[in-house]
């Protein structure tokens, strides 16, 4: 059985909500799934034993990215993680009237490679309400569930 950890940061709980419709989707097609809020997550889980790795951040301001409070002190510390190759996937819920409109997903798809991560699929960016494209989220969480097959 495959194995995937989602690591989340969640201020409105928008990334929450995403974060339980992608464990429930990589559920549904049998990968063992581990959720943890980012407050309660170690640099080293980002290296255990699991298949792939998905992280999902919102990301705040309006002339510069700023990552949701809780992951960005987590983002601080993962300079010198090696990931030799891990699979990858990011996801965020934003608001596309910000000039950078789910800005978190390059920021950490370019950290990730930095590190030795290997994107499995593009960033999954959602625009306002996470439930009004649960589709687009399941549909997204398959694919990633197809690539560790």
């Amino acid at each position: 059985m495959n194995k995937a950890l989602i690591i989340f940061g969640t201020t409105t709980g928008n990334t929450e909500s995403m974060s339980e419709i992608i464990e429930q989707a990589l559920v549904d097609v049998g990968c063992e799934t581990e959720v943890k809020n980012v407050v309660d997550a170690q640099v080293s889980d980002l290296t255990a034993e699991h298949d792939v790795l998905l992280l999902g951040c919102a990301a705040y301001g309006e002339d510069t990215i700023e990552l949701q409070d809780d992951f960005d002190e987590f983002y601080q510390q993962l300079d010198g993680t090696q990931l030799n190759g891990k699979k990858v996937a990011v996801f965020a819920p934003g608001d596309s009237s910000y000039e950078y409109f789910c800005g978190s997903v390059d920021m950490l798809e370019e950290k990730m490679e930095d590190l030795g991560g290997e994107l499995v699929t593009s960033g999954l960016k959602i625009d306002g309400d996470p439930d009004d494209s649960k589709d687009e989220i399941v549909a997204w969480a398959n694919s990633i569930a197809e690539s560790i097959a």
